[in-house]
Parts: structure tokens; sequence; C-alpha cells
């Protein structure tokens, strides 16, 4: 493999700059967050925060300046050995793992999270199985295969617990269905039973989503067993919602309570979610300045540097800061799709159109829990939060798509 870089015109511009420049943007904004987010912290590891991100992005370039050399073909040929590498590693964590908010590999003074680099495990693994697949995705075998891919590995995510990981994991698997070529009913009809399982939490929105079912299956008149199968399988989600209640750790019990109802324990459960809220909309337009942020310097706003760090850039920036952030994310996310777009090679084709579903499900939960719109559940902003396992992934991913873009003519 030649790994060497030669700068010239070309280059910079077969490697899509728009691209690379949103997501170096991106990553300045990150730093300048978390400075301001620990800036004045009594704990001097904290204050230093900022220091540390700047150290991982050296390591995250060298990940980037790799995966952009590294030939697809290599990923391609390797991508169950990379399945059944991270299966082992995230059962050896079971028992071996550091837990700390999940389940880490300790490397000297630094942390690394397995379940991270997972999400390109099994992105490559997905990819591999959808571009060789000879069927139409119309069947159930195919669907069956996916699940056997993805299923163990998401339930191992599960047991460490990370729940954020494992619903990015789902989400990226819907997306590179729908983009193989699955029909939005068939898509409808995998998912309804999850949704039956979050409506059931309260009987009227079940009956409610039960009904609109029927209205759908009445109208589209799929196949007798298809519509028993999926009658039924929603009917047993249904009952079986009391059942995995039960079996929710405490935590994860009250995130449920505490998103549909934040003022239900204001001041433990509910105390991130009210404080966040109160931090973005005390920005107003304009904000009120860097390093000016009452909510984010007086330390009132919890996980400010990492799971809450869009409140920080909400506060102290403002309603137009936050959209600039925001835009920057739809520019990266429109460079991927249509990078996938472009591609001939199928594998590179799936992988692009994966990596944008990985980072647009990211930032929409992420954002969205910030202001209430979504339940807490761990997942970093992109580039933004802090953290040096998501900085390193997701600027390999980033060097992925450039090498997407330079070898597009290729099969």
């Amino acid at each position: 493999m030649n790994l060497r870089w030669r700068f010239s015109p070309r280059t910079i511009r077969e490697s899509d700059p728009i691209l690379i420049g949103s997501a170096v943007c991106l990553t300045v904004i990150g730093v300048l967050l978390i400075y301001a987010a620990q800036y004045n912290s009594p704990d001097q590891d904290l204050r230093h925060l900022w220091i540390r991100q700047i150290t991982w992005c050296g390591v995250a370039l060298v990940g980037f300046f790799v995966a952009m050399k590294v030939p697809l073909r290599f990923h391609e040929v390797f991508a169950y050995v990379y399945l059944g590498i991270l299966g082992l590693i995230l059962t050896g964590l079971l028992f071996l793992g550091r837990d700390v908010g999940g389940r880490w590999i300790s490397v000297g003074p630094a942390f690394i999270q397995p379940s991270e680099f997972g999400k390109l495990a099994v992105l490559f693994a997905l990819c591999r199985y959808l571009a060789y697949l000879k069927k139409p995705l119309s069947g159930w075998q195919p669907l069956l295969s996916v699940c056997l891919l993805v299923g163990p590995i998401t339930l191992l995510v599960l047991k460490q617990p990370d729940l954020g990981t494992s619903l990015v994991f789902m989400a990226m698997t819907l997306i590179l269905l729908f983009w193989g070529g699955i029909s939005p009913l068939l898509l409808f009809f995998i998912v309804s039973p999850v949704i039956s399982l979050v409506l059931a939490f309260s009987w009227i929105s079940w009956i409610a989503f039960a009904t609109v079912l029927i209205i759908v299956l009445a109208l589209t008149r799929p196949r007798l067993i298809l519509s028993t199968a999926v009658m039924a399988v929603n009917l047993l989600f249904g009952i079986i919602t009391p059942l995995v209640w039960n079996h929710l750790l405490p935590y994860q019990r009250m995130r449920i309570l505490i998103f549909l109802d934040p003022g239900a324990d204001p001041r433990r459960a509910g105390y991130q979610i009210i404080q966040s809220k109160v931090a973005i909309g005390s920005g107003g337009l304009f904000g009120k300045g860097f390093l000016e942020g009452t909510q984010t310097g007086l330390h009132f706003l919890p996980a400010k540097h990492t799971d809450f760090i869009f409140s920080v850039c909400g506060e102290e920036f403002g309603f137009w800061g936050a959209t600039l952030v925001l835009i920057l994310f739809a520019v990266y996310l429109w460079r991927a799709v249509s990078i996938g777009d472009r591609a001939r090679n199928r594998f590179g084709r799936f992988l692009a159109v994966g990596i944008a579903g990985i980072a647009g499900f990211q930032v929409l939960v992420n954002a969205g829990m910030t202001v209430g719109l979504m339940p807490v559940t761990g997942i970093p902003l992109p580039f933004v939060s802090y953290g040096g396992s998501s900085l390193l992934l997701f600027w390999v991913l980033t060097g992925l798509l450039v090498n997407i873009r330079r070898n597009w003519l290729e099969y």
C-alpha cells in the first residue's frame, strides 16, 4: 500500500475541500466550546480538557490520513474479520472492562471506548453484505441475515450498558436498508414493533398506533402471512412492555420519565434538561458572548463538555451560532451523500451513505436532547463533544469519505 501523500491542486480538489473544511471548522469550534465549558473549573484536570482534545486532534489527523490511503478493497475483504474481532473485544469487556459511564479499555493515561469503533466494524460488515447481495431486499431471508450480523453486537453493547451506541447501530442499519432498495412500506413494518414497544407505555397511544397500523395494512393489502405476522409481533411487543420496563436499569427508567415530564424531578433527574433549556434560551439570537455564559460559567449545566456541549454553544453564541454549527453538519452530510451517490463501487456507495447516517443520527439525537425533543442517551456531538474515541472515529470516517471520493471510478 502506498501511503505517501503528494500535495497538488488536483490532489486537494479530489479530496473534497468542502467536506474537510466543514470537519475542520466543527473540530475547532469543539475545542473552543470545551475550553469555554471548563476554563474556570475548580478541578485542574477539567480546565485542561481542551489541551487533551487538541492532542487527540493530532491522533485523529493521523487516523484520517491512514483511512484516506488504505485501499477500500482491504476493508471490503476483512469486513467480517473486523466484526468478529469486535465481538471478541466486547465479550471480553463484559468481564475485564473498566466501567466509566460505559466499558472502556485503558491505554496508559487514556481510555478508549471500543463501542465507538464498533460503529465502523458494523458499518463495514453491513456494507460488505449489501454490496454482494444478489437477491432483492424485498424478501425476508436477506433481512434475517442483516439481523444476524447486527443483532449480537447490538446486544453486547446494550449489556455494557451503552444504549446510545446500540441506537446508532439500529439507525445505521435502517438507513442502509433503505438505500439498498427496501420498500418504505416493508421498512415501516420492520420498525413498527419498536414503535409499539415505546408507545405501549401509554395504552391510549398504543391503541392509536395499532389503529393506524390496521388502516395501513387494509390499504396496502400485503400477503396474509405478512399481515398476520406484523399484527402478531406488534401485539406481542405491546404486551411485553411492562416486562421490558421491569428489566430496565433505574437510571434508564428515570430518563424515560424525565423525557416525558422534566418537571417531575427538577432538582435531580430532570436537572440536566431544565438547565440545558435555560442555557439555550438565555442565549437569544446572538448569545451572551464567548466565556460569558452564566449557566456554563457558574457550573449549573452538567456534562457541558460532552453530552450538553451544544447547550454551551447556544448560550454563548446564541441562535445564529447554533444554526451555524447545524449548517456545517448539513454541509458535511450533503457531501457524504453526494460522494456515495457518485461512487461506482457498491461497497463505497453503501459506506458513504452509512457514514452520513451515523453522523446525521448522532447530530439529531444530541441536539434534540439539549432542547428536550429527545431523551438523554449519552450520544456525543460529532467532532464537537469532548472525547478522543469519538473524535478519532469521525476523522477516520472522513478519511474514508475522501478515499471513496478520490477513487470513485473504481468498481
